[in-house]
């Protein structure tokens, strides 16, 4: 059975899960005909974060065991969600143990409670070779707890749909048997990447280097907050090693083009290894992942592609796709790691395309205009 056009007058009702700053959230809904209706997420200041941007959304949080213990699952149409990938990520000790990893027992759990017609999930490359994402595709064979429902994985590099970095996730694109599965979306921007230049390229010179101290209320609670992606160009104060070190680096290069002197112990000692270590950014290339630590140099390829800094918050946060208008909260290093999780909102709006046509009953694969 398909969706006919009448079925979808009204938008498309969407429930985030582990919800972060919103930015799966935003890209899935920025084509238009979609509404947040609820989110949760564990992390204060990303749940305050994503209050300032979708104010007409229930936002819950706190764990998402305890929301589904006392709460009402609203039915919905969409459920999106990334739920946490630390024990996956290849970025240090992977532990499939690791208790966060089963998580998405508690996204299952939701599917069945909120009954949607199509999900997507989004976690690191990893996840598709894990035990955790196998156990995932069980529940959705005869007479387990998905059996109505069914996925299609892969995975993707956001530059190939339009984002300004290159970042390969999986996603798991999802759907009720008794609707249209979506089409994957189709790789428009092959050979034809988003550059750094494109993102950030005429953006000024940062102001400052002190973290704003504006406040807002949140839950009968102050909490620092309330500015848009562009009150966020905000330098750093560097010590004057790391200055040297900067402007010994030239365009496209990294720690190995420092002098000894200007080298710490451990970089003498490796002489290989991560070349994106103190690197900077191409302007004729999409960049690097953003991680949750951009603004540290030493955890790689973070440096202004010619000044001679770490890229600011709001140049991180616009690489991800965040709108200028975008506000947030929380402390510097909690803002860092808002950005960081995010789903850039290029690739998401790609899977609320391919979501919105099989609303309509169409299975042609997307292409932009």
């Amino acid at each position: 059975m398909t969706t006919s056009r009448a079925e979808i007058d009204d938008d498309l009702t969407v429930l985030d899960l582990f919800a972060g700053a919103g930015g799966l959230s935003a890209g899935v809904t920025s084509p238009g005909g979609f509404r947040s209706v609820a989110a949760v997420e564990m992390d204060r200041a990303a749940a305050a974060t994503y209050r300032l941007n979708h104010p007409d959304t229930d936002v819950f949080a706190g764990p998402i065991q305890e929301w589904l213990d006392r709460h009402e699952v609203p039915q919905v149409d969409i459920i999106v969600g990334g739920p946490p990938c630390q024990g996956f990520s290849t970025l240090g000790k992977q532990d499939e143990q690791d208790a966060r990893n089963a998580l998405w027992f508690e996204y299952a759990k939701t599917i069945v409670r909120a009954q949607p017609r199509w999900f997507v999930v989004e976690n690191v490359a990893t996840f598709l070779k894990s035990s955790q994402y196998w156990l995932f595709r069980h529940e959705t064979t005869r007479g387990r707890m998905l059996e109505d429902w069914a996925f299609e994985a892969r995975v993707v590099n956001a530059a190939d749909h339009g984002a300004f970095q290159a970042r390969k996730r999986a996603v798991l694109i999802g759907h009720r048997r008794d609707v249209t599965a979506p089409s994957w979306p189709a790789p428009e921007f092959v050979g034809r990447h988003r550059t750094v230049a494109e993102a950030i390229g005429d953006l000024p010179d940062p102001v400052g280097d002190e973290w704003p101290t504006d406040t807002i209320e949140v839950d009968g609670e102050s909490i620092l907050g309330g500015w848009t992606t562009d009150e966020l160009h905000i330098g750093r104060k560097y010590r004057q090693i790391s200055l040297d070190r900067f402007a010994a680096i030239p365009a496209g290069g990294n720690r190995f083009n420092l002098p000894d002197e200007l080298k710490a112990p451990c970089w003498i000692k490796h002489t290989s290894g991560s070349g994106d270590v103190m690197g900077r950014l191409r302007w004729d290339a999409p960049s690097v992942t953003i991680r949750t630590e951009f603004f540290k140099p030493e955890k790689g390829r973070y440096l202004h592609p010619e000044q001679n800094r770490v890229i600011t918050h709001r140049e991180a946060a616009t690489l991800q796709g965040f709108p200028s208008t975008y506000r947030w909260a929380g402390t510097r290093e909690q803002v860092a790691r808002q950005i960081g999780n995010a789903v850039p909102l290029e690739l998401g709006a790609a899977v609320g395309r391919a979501i919105q046509r099989a609303a309509c009953g169409d299975t042609e694969p997307d292409t932009l205009v």
